[in-house]
């Protein structure tokens, strides 16, 4: 049975995920955890000195939560009424990110799915902090559906890499596992410099190749482009229903000279968006 953690503010986008993943998880038994973090905007230090007005707010803000929290899971019951689909509901006092790392932990939590927004300038640095310090921080693959997203089954899946994936990440079974349950086909792009790949890179294409073999799968490479341009090239020629890549962990100077891939694709993707860890716990 797989969990999956939905974080939910209850606004359109966010159901909009949960709509996304229950669709996604359609033929699997899953545990759908709907979350709900709080933290009053008025409870403050000058607050804490009055104690029983403290623990009040906290009260209604949870009360509130709650409601909110089970109207989301009515909505989602009476829109797809699956059989294999069980939800819990967890109202929490704390930051979100904070709260989601607990929970993938004591939880065991599979996968997150989560909405989130594109953006273009000064906007980024705040519309994209969730998704994308959420993908920075927690140690389990998150899924980050577009704003106004539509279901489509995921049977065009691009996977952009530089052949520097590890042979032992665990998470190339949740792949396989995608391709399989969706009968999607894998496209493996790799962005072109000029440079040949060297004999490690060979290895891992190698690797790869044999790994999806039972998967329908093709090698892609996308010349004198970054990343961002590949994928773009790429969705101009053929259209593509989830892109996943995997998380490498970037040095402090690497950070803070270049803007991480990661990052730049959560914030302007307009496609389902998986990004699955380097190892696990990393």
């Amino acid at each position: 049975m797989k969990k999956i953690l939905l974080p939910t503010d209850f606004s359109e986008n966010a159901l909009n995920a949960s709509r996304y993943a229950l669709q996604f998880f359609a033929n699997e038994t899953c545990t759908f955890y709907l979350l709900n973090t709080f933290t009053p905007a008025a409870y403050n230090v000058g607050m804490m000195a009055d104690s029983y007005s403290a623990l009040r707010l906290q009260e209604i803000v949870r009360g509130n939560s709650e409601k909110g929290l089970e109207r989301m899971e009515k909505t989602l019951t009476q829109e797809f009424n699956n059989p294999k689909h069980s939800f819990e509901r967890i109202a929490s006092f704390n930051l979100l990110v904070m709260e989601m790392i607990d929970l993938t932990e004591t939880q065991d939590i599979d996968m997150i799915v989560m909405g989130t927004q594109g953006a273009t300038g000064a906007k980024e640095v705040f519309l994209g902090t969730h998704t994308t310090y959420t993908i920075k921080k927690v140690k389990c693959p998150v899924l980050a559906v577009p704003s106004g997203f539509h279901y489509e089954a995921p049977k065009e899946i691009l996977f952009p890499t530089d052949y520097t994936v590890s042979k032992t990440n665990p998470y190339l079974a949740l792949i396989k596992e995608i391709c399989k349950n969706h009968v999607a086909r894998l496209n493996i792009l790799n962005a072109y410099y000029g440079e040949p790949l060297t004999e490690e890179q060979e290895d891992i294409k190698d690797f790869l190749d044999h790994y999806f073999k039972d998967n329908a799968h093709l090698f892609h490479i996308a010349e004198n482009t970054d990343v961002l341009g590949a994928i773009e090239q790429f969705q101009r020629k053929q259209k593509i229903n989830l892109l996943v890549m995997v998380h490498n962990k970037h040095s402090f100077f690497e950070n803070m000279l270049f803007k991480p891939v990661i990052n730049q694709v959560a914030y302007h993707t307009n496609i389902p968006f998986l990004v699955v860890p380097a190892e696990i716990n990393v």
